[in-house]
């Protein structure tokens, strides 16, 4: 049970994770994609919007059509096999649902203690695995800072989350 993280504290929802089953999750990505996003993700947004726009334009004109193939939102067996991945925090915090009178996040490691804001902590990014394997000696799980401050020295060795 030393892979099961517990989120506890002033939360309505107390919550236990597993990073071991993320794997399956769709909202995982390449660690090194979080970190390069800033520029980019405004001009996916834009390019994103566009590609919307043609697509209306063309289904008023043409008319709907069904696809052809089914969408496939996946990873290639490579990309799982030796890929480092993580997936944003923010979903786990608000899913607990965070009581109005909270202030802080404490993560709890096997060494280290760290207290972050709210909105610090709602920026975290939690990395499962590296080079394809899950995070064995130092994990199950480390949490990188949005911005990527902390990327050489990540929260390591994550145990439990307690919000204050």
């Amino acid at each position: 049970m030393m892979d099961i993280i517990q989120i506890s504290g002033k939360v309505k929802f107390p919550i236990a994770i597993d990073p071991s089953v993320w794997i399956f999750d769709d909202r995982k990505a390449d660690l090194a994609s979080f970190f390069s996003k800033t520029e980019e993700s405004q001009n996916e947004q834009e390019e994103y919007t566009k590609q919307i726009s043609k697509h209306w334009d063309r289904e008023i004109k043409e008319g709907n059509e069904a696809p052809s193939e089914p969408v496939k939102n996946t990873f290639k067996k490579q990309e799982l096999v030796n890929g480092t991945f993580g997936i944003r925090f923010a979903p786990f915090l608000s899913n607990a649902e965070l009581d109005k009178t909270a202030s802080a996040v404490q993560i709890i490691g096997e060494e280290d203690i760290v207290v972050l804001s709210l909105e610090k902590a709602g920026e975290l990014i939690a990395a499962f695995s590296e080079n394809g394997k899950p995070l064995k000696e130092d994990g199950p799980m480390h949490l990188y800072y949005g911005d990527g401050s902390n990327r050489d020295r990540p929260i390591k060795a994550v145990r439990e989350i307690i919000v204050l």
